[in-house]
C-alpha cells in the first residue's frame, strides 16, 4: 500500500472498531446493531479496491475475535461452555473470519455502473447481506438447539404458533433467520444508506 491509504485504512480500521463497541440494541447470545460499524471496511473495499478491502475485513475480523476472547476462550476450553472442536472452529470461521472478511466486497460495483455513490451502496447492500447468510449458517448448524427455547419466550406473539408447526432442522432455520434478522436486517439498513453519505461527503472534502 502506498502511504496514503495505509494511514487512512489504519484510520478507517480504528473507527470500525470504535462504532462496534457502541451497540444501541444487543442481543442475550451475540449480536447487536451497531452505528453502522461496517461501513469504513466497505469504503477501504471500494476506494482502495476489493483485494485491500478483503484483507481489511479479515483484519476487522480479527479484531471482533479479540474483543470477543471470552466467548471464544469459553468455546474450546473446560467448562459448561465449551463446545466441541470442529464446532468452535466453525463458529470462529463462520461468525467473526468469513462474516467479516466478505465486507471486503463492498467495491465490488466500482466501474460497473455510472454512478460511484450507487455502485458504493450496491456493494454496501451485497457485503452486509452476505454477512447475514454467513451468521445464519452458524445459527442452523451451531445454536439450532435454542430454537425452542427463543420461541418459548415471553413477548413473542407468533413464537407458539411457529414451535407448533415446526421442529428439526427447519425450526432452527427459521430461528436463525429470525435470531440474526433481529439485528442484521437494521444493519444492512444503516450501512447501505450510510456509507454512499459518507463516501460522498468524504469525496467532497477531498478526504478520499
Amino acid at each position: 500500500m502506498k502511504t496514503k491509504e495505509l494511514v487512512t485504512t489504519a484510520m478507517l480500521l480504528a473507527i470500525a472498531t470504535v462504532l462496534s463497541i457502541f451497540k444501541p440494541f444487543e442481543l442475550p447470545y451475540g449480536g447487536g446493531i451497531t452505528i453502522a460499524s461496517m461501513m469504513p471496511i466497505i469504503l477501504i473495499a471500494f476506494c482502495y479496491g476489493t483485494k485491500k478491502g478483503i484483507l481489511a475485513g479479515f483484519l476487522f475480523s480479527i479484531i471482533q475475535m479479540l474483543f470477543s476472547h471470552g466467548t471464544i476462550s469459553a468455546a474450546f476450553l473446560p467448562g459448561e461452555d465449551q463446545m466441541v472442536f470442529y464446532k468452535a472452529i466453525l463458529m470462529c470461521l463462520l461468525d467473526y473470519t468469513l462474516a467479516f472478511t466478505v465486507l471486503g466486497l463492498g467495491g465490488i460495483f466500482k466501474g460497473k455502473v455510472k454512478s460511484d455513490v450507487t455502485a458504493i451502496f450496491l456493494g454496501a447492500l451485497l457485503a452486509t447481506f452476505l454477512r447475514y447468510v454467513c451468521h445464519f449458517f452458524s445459527g442452523v448448524i451451531l445454536w439450532g438447539s435454542y430454537a425452542e427455547w427463543f420461541f418459548s419466550q415471553e413477548g413473542f406473539a407468533f413464537g407458539a404458533s411457529v414451535l407448533a408447526k415446526y421442529s428439526g432442522m427447519l425450526l432452527s432455520v427459521i430461528y436463525s433467520l429470525v435470531y440474526n434478522g433481529l439485528y442484521m436486517v437494521p444493519e444492512i439498513i444503516i450501512t447501505s444508506v450510510v456509507t454512499p453519505l459518507v463516501y460522498k461527503a468524504l469525496k467532497s472534502a477531498k478526504v478520499l
